[in-house]
Parts: C-alpha cells; sequence; structure tokens
C-alpha cells in the first residue's frame, strides 16, 4: 500500500513489478476467497440448526472474507489499468477499508477460537457455562464494532492526483510529511492492538493446549478426535500468523521507519518490492481461513457430510415424486403391501 517516497523521485520505477504481481496475485486470491469461503459459508447456513460457540466463529470470519475478496476485483482492475483509478471516491475508500476490517477481524476471529478450543480442552467442566452460542454472538458484535471503528481512519484517505504522472491514484496515500505521522502512528497502534496482543494471546492459549495434551496421551476415542483437531488448528492458524499476518506487520513497520530517512535507490527498490509481496501474503488470509474450517472446525466434515446426504435424500424424493405412478417406488411398495394383505384376507 504505501508505495514510494519522495526520495525515490530519481530512482528506477518498480511500476510494472507491483501492476504484474498485484494483479496476479489478487486475482488468484479472488478466485481461491470467492470459492473455499463460499462453500464453507454456504454449508454452515444449511447446517446452522448443529450451531455451537466455535460454528459461530466460523460463520462470521467466512463472512468477513467474502467482504474482503468481494473488492478485490477492483484493485486488480486499478493495477491492470497501470495504477489509473477510475472507479470514483467512494469505492476507492471501501476498498481500502474492506482489507484491513478483513485483516483485523480475521486475527480476533482465530484469537477467540483458539480461546474456545482451550477452554474445551483445558477447562473442560467451565467450557460448557462459557462457551454458549449466545455469548459467542455476543463477542463476534463486539470484534465487528471495534474493528470497523478502529480502523476507521483508512476512510478518510481516498483518491487523489499524482503531480508527476497526473493520474488518479488509490492505494497509494500522498506523501504528506503530516500524513506520515498519521500512518506511523495508525501503524503502531494496529501492531500492538491488532497483532501483538492477539498473538500473545494464541500463543498463550496454545501452550496451555500442548500442555494438557501431552498429559493425557491416552484417551478415549473422543479425546483423541478432539486432540486431532486442536493440532490442526495450531498448524493452520500458526501458518496464517507466520505467512500472511506477521511478515507484512514487521516490513510495513520497517518500510515506514525507513520513509523517514534517504536511503540509496537499490534500498528504495528493494523496500517497494517487499511491500508489494507482503501485502499480497497478508491478503492471501482468506484462503487460509477454509482450511481452518475443514481441518479443525467443529464437526465441519460431519456437517458436509450431513448437507451432502441432505442434499442426496431431497433428490431422490424429489425424483420419485416425478416418476409415473406405476413405476413410483414409494407408490409401488403400498401397492405390493395392500396385495398381500388381500392375499391373506
Amino acid at each position: 500500500m504505501y508505495q514510494s517516497n519522495t526520495s525515490a523521485a530519481n530512482c528506477s520505477s518498480i511500476d510494472d513489478f507491483r501492476n504484474q504481481v498485484y494483479s496476479t496475485a489478487y486475482s488468484i486470491i479472488t478466485v481461491f476467497g470467492l470459492v473455499g469461503n463460499g462453500f464453507a459459508l454456504y454449508v454452515l447456513l444449511r447446517t446452522y440448526r448443529q450451531s455451537s460457540a466455535f460454528h459461530v466463529y466460523m460463520l462470521n470470519l467466512a463472512v468477513a472474507d467474502l467482504l474482503c475478496v468481494s473488492t478485490l476485483p477492483l484493485r486488480v482492475l486499478y493495477y491492470v489499468k497501470k495504477g489509473q483509478w477510475d472507479l470514483g471516491d467512494f469505492l476507492c475508500r471501501v476498498s481500502s477499508y474492506a482489507l484491513y476490517v478483513n485483516l483485523y477481524c480475521s486475527i480476533f476471529f482465530m484469537m477467540a477460537m483458539s480461546f474456545t478450543r482451550f477452554l474445551a480442552i483445558v477447562f473442560p467442566v467451565q467450557n460448557l457455562r462459557m462457551a454458549t452460542e449466545r455469548r459467542a454472538r455476543v463477542v463476534c458484535v463486539c470484534i465487528w464494532v471495534f474493528i470497523c471503528a478502529t480502523s476507521s481512519p483508512f476512510l478518510l484517505t481516498g483518491q487523489h492526483i499524482d503531480p508527476i504522472s497526473n493520474k488518479t491514484k488509490c492505494f497509494e496515500p500522498p506523501e504528506e510529511t503530516g500524513s506520515l505521522r498519521k500512518l506511523i502512528t495508525l501503524n503502531y497502534i494496529s501492531l500492538v492492538v491488532g497483532f501483538a496482543i492477539p498473538f500473545l494471546v494464541i500463543i498463550v492459549c496454545y501452550a496451555g493446549i500442548v500442555r494438557a495434551l501431552l498429559r493425557n496421551t491416552n484417551g478415549l476415542k473422543k479425546q483423541r478426535s478432539t486432540r486431532t483437531k486442536a493440532i490442526r488448528m495450531i498448524v493452520v492458524v500458526m501458518l496464517a500468523f507466520l505467512i500472511s499476518f506477521m511478515p507484512y506487520h514487521i516490513q510495513r513497520t520497517v518500510h515506514l521507519y525507513f520513509k523517514k530517512k534517504n536511503g540509496s535507490c537499490e534500498e528504495i527498490n528493494y523496500m517497494q518490492k517487499s511491500v508489494v509481496i507482503t501485502l499480497c501474503l497478508a491478503a492471501s488470509n482468506s484462503c487460509f481461513d477454509p482450511m481452518l474450517y475443514f481441518f479443525s472446525g467443529e464437526n465441519f466434515r460431519h456437517r458436509l457430510s450431513t448437507f451432502r446426504k441432505a442434499s442426496v435424500n431431497s433428490a431422490n424424493i424429489q425424483r420419485s415424486r416425478n416418476l409415473p405412478p406405476a413405476i413410483n417406488p414409494l407408490e409401488d411398495s403400498e401397492l405390493k403391501k395392500s396385495n398381500n394383505s388381500s392375499k391373506l384376507g
């Protein structure tokens, strides 16, 4: 997002690299994000009667991902047009805002899911009282309100005219000293509140889970299933943090600090390319979440099998209703029963 600084005016441009990487990466993320999260959301909504606290968090995480990937095509169009924004100031602000809302909602929903799993394994008795659907809904509402409110400063930066190229820009804040100070302040707030604290909570929860699992190596089949889901969740969430969230936050902090001083052209180009790579990785978090649903979601695969059986049964019933009366298997069975009764009579 943070592109070039004023000292880069005489350096070679990385626009071609940026446009190609962003347009390709966002296109791939859009396809996988829409398919994966759309299918997951469909299954979760169709099996909502089997709801639980974990299910509520998964549902909200899928919604956040879909809201984000639905705006990525706007970014693809922008970079395909080589950095020319023609869709108006409102869509520029909304598409920037949606990415950050998704990013931090994902982090907080993962934290809530990790804490729920922690309670289920380490404090199973208290879990029955604390991890209820009603509490989960309240937590989700609080997360949405908090993230939407704290991300609102990103709505303040819209489209602007680049004085050098005379193009209408979006996703690239104007190079002003006051603007840079605001970005640095926002970065440190989001780094601590939006990343460091949730990550610390998740690490503590996983340490407690691993400790509890090592104590109970021999258990019932149900306990082994819970242990497997917990391990899968730890792997997927840690991958999401190490691949998507951590590189982006570290690089963003370094880059903003770097913008305060004049560097060589080689350093400037390296920093700008690292911005492109890490922002693509951050946006790819919506592709990790379907893995989280399938591999560690509470009974998600069972929900999927239930959904398939229900679909097959409804299709068979519909097919039987459309058959002629003589060969309708339901009516045919009734006819056989009546014939047998008449013979016995």
